[in-house]
């Protein structure tokens, strides 16, 4: 299964979503692979750590070789990475990567990713991180996979912005890729005990918008975490932040 998270918002924990959800799978002992599109490297950084700028290859050697700069032919798996946790891999960004995007669009080479990951065959789950905004590298993502994930953070501006993202998702599915679906909207970073977020949800759930039921905690254990570039599952399994992310993982594997 192919999951994109995206949003066209920064801020909204796209990589915090996307790593710990695939850190979350790989425990549970599926072959999981994140790809990390935006060049600000955010799941790359929190994936390796230090280690994180010694990569031999990453995504823009991938797309490199899909503008036929690179002359010797690499297969799609020679980008892939271990990371420090069992069954969990990666294909590293970086933050050069937004250099191609031009002669990308020119060249037509939007369903390359998609592509180059069918021909990765052997992980059960690849999680997508995007950057923010709805560019060609999105719209890679949403062309080469099968749900997407959408994390929404509870102001009014990301309430105003998700209409649009959802007619950018809907337009993707018309031309490009009729079998994506939104899989769900993960309101992130949320106060129970605050009335703003309470409203909104209320809104977005009378307007019938698909929000998943599980919810996520604003927590400064997100910032440990990110911190000790390890995921909440291998920092404090037991934490309530954690739980929330099993619950989420649970929630879209019923």
């Amino acid at each position: 299964m192919k999951r994109v998270v995206f949003n066209q918002k920064g801020g909204v924990g796209k990589s915090s979503i996307a790593t710990n959800l695939a850190a979350i799978s790989a425990s549970r002992g599926l072959r999981t692979l994140v790809i990390d599109l935006d060049p600000q490297c955010n799941s790359t950084q929190y994936l390796l750590g230090e280690n994180a700028a010694h990569t031999q290859t990453d995504i823009r050697d991938l797309f490199e070789q899909m503008l036929g700069v690179q002359f010797k032919p690499i297969a799609a798996d020679e980008y892939v990475h271990e990371t420090p946790y069992e069954n969990l891999f990666l294909i590293p960004s970086n933050p050069d990567v937004g250099d191609l995007q031009a002669k990308l669009e020119s060249r037509h080479k939007i369903y390359k990713l998609r592509d180059a990951l069918n021909r990765l065959d052997d992980y059960d789950a690849i999680y997508i991180d995007t950057p923010p905004a709805f560019n060609f590298f999105t719209l890679s993502a949403l062309v080469a996979a099968e749900r997407c994930l959408i994390p929404f953070d509870c102001d009014e501006f990301a309430r105003q912005a998700l209409y649009s993202l959802l007619d950018n998702v809907r337009e993707t599915q018309i031309d490009h890729n009729e079998s994506l679906s939104v899989e769900g909207i993960i309101v992130n970073q949320f106060q129970p005990r605050a009335s703003l977020p309470q409203r909104m949800v209320a809104r977005l759930t009378e307007e019938d918008l698909p929000l998943l039921k599980t919810r996520i905690s604003s927590s400064v254990k997100m910032r440990e975490s990110h911190d000790e570039a390890r995921p909440l599952i291998h920092l404090a399994p037991n934490h309530k932040l954690t739980q929330e992310f099993i619950a989420l993982f649970d929630e879209l594997h019923p």
